[in-house]
């Protein structure tokens, strides 16, 4: 499986773009697809930053945006020094392969552990908190298997199907994907397995800041992560609402395979999983079914394309909008999510002068953003 893990190319960052970078994304009102829209227009993170105020102010921000200082990356940059771990860029060779092909990918990941790990191939293994004993079973084998095969398994270190997951992966490779930062692990009971895991052969990884607890609302951006860096992911026991079938929908949304073990129709924790094969998920009875199917997906030039999110390297720079302008963007916009080519067409405005103002409307707070790359503007607005 040597092929599947070679090092993809990359540029790496510069200590002061990296710098620049933690600045951007960790400003307010910049998410990942508002950092590319900001490279993307204005060139680099430096110029971007200088241009955050007047974009506000523009957008009809009420109140001054707070940008990070540089003091605050540079104490970020060095808590990560001081806790073992680095920020990975979306840029550079050790971003993962997958993850940079996704809509609205982190521009910055902290990560500590092995980095090798990230570029291999990798399967999401996912599912019940409150796992019966079978389904942790089989579980482990999927993950210890999948890891012999040469696939990293990744999963977001919860109890149950996660922790049989990472436990059963340790000596091959696992990626534990964390919801908060990676100085706050979530359940306290898994710290110890956390540190064996980026102690050994396995790898943390989180785009939150460090010292950020997690809350309800960051789960599924943990979720996110576990299904782009992964090329499929298993679901082991998930009920009909939980976070397994949230990752399951992300992945199917980002063209990955989703897997489904089935269960019993009796027992509600197999209910999300059997309802997935009914959607056409693919049926899971060995772990052979998934090293099989994942087989075609893991050459090592699959994802070798550049991505869309790494910066460019002529600066779009234009002079803003007028008035006129402004307000057909914005009467052209409301609650229902509409996609941005519609706009450029509805409006026959250019389409520099569209991103432009939606830019402005998103750095005021104005803008929401879905998935699919669709936005709304909400009626208040």
């Amino acid at each position: 499986m040597d092929a599947l893990s070679a090092r993809p190319k990359g540029i790496a960052l510069t200590d002061k773009q990296r710098i620049a970078w933690l600045r951007l994304i960790r400003s307010d009102n910049v998410g990942p697809a508002t950092f590319r829209d900001l490279i993307n227009h204005f060139g680099s993170a430096e110029a971007a930053l200088a241009m955050l105020p007047d974009l506000s102010a523009r957008g009809g921000a009420t109140r001054s945006i707070r940008i990070a200082t540089e003091a605050e990356a540079h104490r970020e940059l060095e808590a990560a020094q001081r806790f073992g771990a680095r920020f990975v860029g979306i840029g550079e060779p050790d971003y993962p392969q997958a993850l940079r092909q996704i809509d609205g990918a982190p521009p910055l990941l902290a990560v500590k552990g092995d980095l090798s790990v990230l570029n291999r191939p990798a399967v999401g293994i996912v599912g019940s908190r409150n796992a019966s004993i079978s389904g942790a079973k089989f579980a482990a084998m999927i993950a210890r298997d999948c890891g012999r095969a040469g696939y990293a398994v990744v999963s977001g270190l919860a109890r149950g199907i996660d922790t049989a997951a990472h436990r059963a992966s340790r000596d091959t490779g696992t990626i534990a994907a964390l919801a908060g930062g990676l100085d706050q692990p979530y359940p306290p009971e898994n710290v110890g397995l956390l540190e064996q895991i980026w102690n050994g052969n396995g790898l943390a990884v989180s785009e939150m800041p460090f010292g950020w607890e997690p809350r309800a609302r960051d789960f599924p951006r943990r979720n996110r992560l576990i299904a782009g860096i992964s090329l499929g992911v298993a679901i082991v026991e998930a009920a009909v609402r939980s976070g397994s079938l949230i990752t399951a929908r992300m992945a199917g949304e980002f063209g990955r395979l989703v897997f489904a073990v089935p269960g019993s129709p009796l027992d509600p924790r197999c209910h999300g999983t059997n309802g997935l094969l009914k959607e056409g998920a693919t049926i899971v009875t060995s772990p052979e079914d998934i090293v099989e199917a994942l087989a075609p997906l893991s050459q090592p030039d699959l994802f070798s394309l550049p991505s869309a999110e790494e910066p460019k390297r002529e600066a779009r720079i234009t002079l803003p909008p007028d008035e006129t302008d402004r307000a057909l963007v914005i009467d052209a916009l409301g609650p229902t999510p509409v996609e941005v080519d519609d706009i450029i067409r509805h409006t026959g405005l250019a389409a520099s002068a569209v991103y432009l103002v939606l830019l402005e409307l998103d750095m005021a707070g104005r803008l929401h953003r879905h998935a699919g790359g669709l936005i709304s503007i909400s009626m208040a607005d």
